[in-house]
């Protein structure tokens, strides 16, 4: 996790609110248009120039406004060092798919999975299992990398939509980050509004269950109204997964590993790294002549089998069968594949560090705030700052740290409790930020499980019922809690 609890939030008082959504506006109205010519190509690179194009509409504004050149060059590299653990976890993600697939894991994920998840519980299922891989690890981003890329081959195997399988993905991979000790942002948002981590845990569970409870009814309805024309083609594609990989629940050893290790602490990037490098073994062991194949020959020899390991951990590497479905599942780019996303990633840490240098972000969170005056107001406030640092900061630990930074008092001056704040910044930023196609989560998600943001929008259900849920309860004053005396006077000190 990046450190950004004692970040500065930069502030230009000489801004105007009306200057600071200049860059936004710019950047919507390009983007928009860049989408509507490109469709879904523009992620191949046409939306990565749009963000600097927004990036350099921001740096005209701050220059107008007397900020310098050198002083939104500092904090664009601040930004895209920031994104360092990410871009280094995006590449092991990729170099881990590779050996994944060549050692069979995936593809005995997806043959085991064919024959006990049908498409009536898939949906479900698959919220479920997310959620509690996430909550033992922490990492929503983890969670895709591993479990994630299986649901999505079973899917496609059963001739269920990836956009709804990936939606049901995140919905259990980001409450499992919600409400898990050892996710970042979860110890975050605490920090940033003045709680302690298993206060804002507890505080949490009043929106995040009936939430993810909603979230289950309505894959369970969907599930149940499913066409299951998928099933009868189970038979054919588990024998071609038979006589493609060797099958074995020993190859359930890896991933298990990989669980426990981050469920210990161990940080993501090292867990990732010996996933890969034990799938490389079980490879040798598992899949020989595979891996043979894959070196460009017939015989395993030393030669070979580093051929075979590094070109499945590095590019594009396709395995064949006798099943078109599988042809095209069974396909990883390695760390090759990871680098457009990696570029997107860039380009919005660009675009959002000016924002950040010349104030922008820091004005408009100050305008939200100064809009509302009601308790309500400023539960909504703080949520549309959230929802806006996502699509202009592109990251969200900046819209958790921002609005944390700039709304703790306000709370404090309306009475209420640390934890509001806290519930309200994971119900709006750590969620949503993977809703947008730009967000370092927005990118990490959908170029790990290979399905666009677009596809998936509407059936991330959990992450955009979030936001409402916390709004509802604040509507109708539902378990808002207030700020006692005694914990008045403590903050007055």
């Amino acid at each position: 996790m990046q450190d950004t609890s004692n970040e500065i939030v930069s502030q230009n008082k000489e801004l105007s609110i009306w200057e600071a959504l200049i860059p936004v506006i710019a950047l919507i109205g390009m983007l928009a248009y860049n989408v509507f010519i490109f469709g879904e190509d523009a992620l191949g690179g046409s939306n990565q120039f749009i963000l600097l194009m927004g990036g350099a509409v921001a740096a005209l504004v701050g220059a107008f406004n007397k900020v310098s050149f050198d002083k939104m060059i500092d904090k664009v590299a601040h930004n895209i060092q920031s994104t360092t653990g990410a871009i280094l976890i995006l590449l092991m993600v990729g170099a881990l798919a590779g050996t994944w697939l060549i050692s069979g894991i995936i593809p005995t994920m997806i043959y085991y999975g064919l024959q006990v998840l049908n498409p009536t519980i898939f949906l479900a299922a698959c919220v479920i299992i997310c959620s509690v891989i996430s909550v033992a690890t922490g990492s929503s981003w983890t969670t895709s990398a591993t479990v994630g890329i299986a649901l999505i081959g079973i899917a496609d195997a059963l001739d269920i939509s990836t956009g709804m399988t990936a939606g049901a993905i995140l919905s259990g991979a980001y409450f499992g980050d919600k409400m898990s000790p050892l996710s970042d942002t979860t110890n975050l948002a605490p920090a940033m509004a003045g709680t302690d981590l298993f206060t804002h845990i507890r505080y949490m569970t009043i929106t995040t269950v009936p939430t993810i409870l909603v979230t289950l009814i309505v894959f369970i309805i969907i599930g149940l109204n499913l066409d299951a024309s998928g099933t009868a083609n189970t038979e054919g594609i588990l024998n071609s997964i038979e006589k493609t990989f060797y099958v074995t629940p020993w190859l359930f050893v890896v991933p298990t590993l990989v669980i426990i290790l981050i469920v210990k602490k161990t940080p993501p990037l090292i867990a990732l790294l010996l996933g890969t490098l034990l799938a490389a073994v079980a490879a040798l062991i598992f899949q020989p002549e595979l891996v043979a194949l894959l070196g460009g020959s017939e015989q395993l020899n030393f030669n070979t089998a580093y051929q075979g390991i590094m070109n499945s951990i590095t590019i594009e590497t396709a395995i064949e069968t006798d099943n078109k479905v599988l042809n095209d599942l069974f396909s990883s780019g390695g760390m090759q594949g990871m680098l457009g996303t990696i570029w997107l990633i860039i380009c919005a840490m660009v675009f959002g560090g000016i924002m950040e240098a010349i104030g922008a972000l820091a004005r408009i969170s100050q305008a939200l705030l100064n809009l509302f005056h009601t308790t309500f107001g400023l539960f909504a406030s703080t949520v549309a700052s959230c929802l806006a640092l996502n699509l202009t900061a592109s990251d969200q630990y900046l819209a958790i740290v921002v609005p944390g930074k700039m709304f703790s008092q306000a709370y404090r001056d309306k009475g209420l409790a640390p934890e509001n704040l806290s519930r309200s910044l994971e119900d709006s930023a750590t969620v949503t930020s993977v809703l947008v196609p730009w967000n370092t989560c927005g990118a990490y998600h959908s170029g790990v499980l290979g399905v666009p943001v677009a596809s998936y929008l509407m059936y991330a259900i959990f992450n955009y019922l979030s936001p409402f849920t916390t709004l509802l309860f604040a509507a109708f004053h539902i378990k808002i809690k207030h700020l006692t005396q005694k914990d008045a006077d403590v903050a007055q000190v």
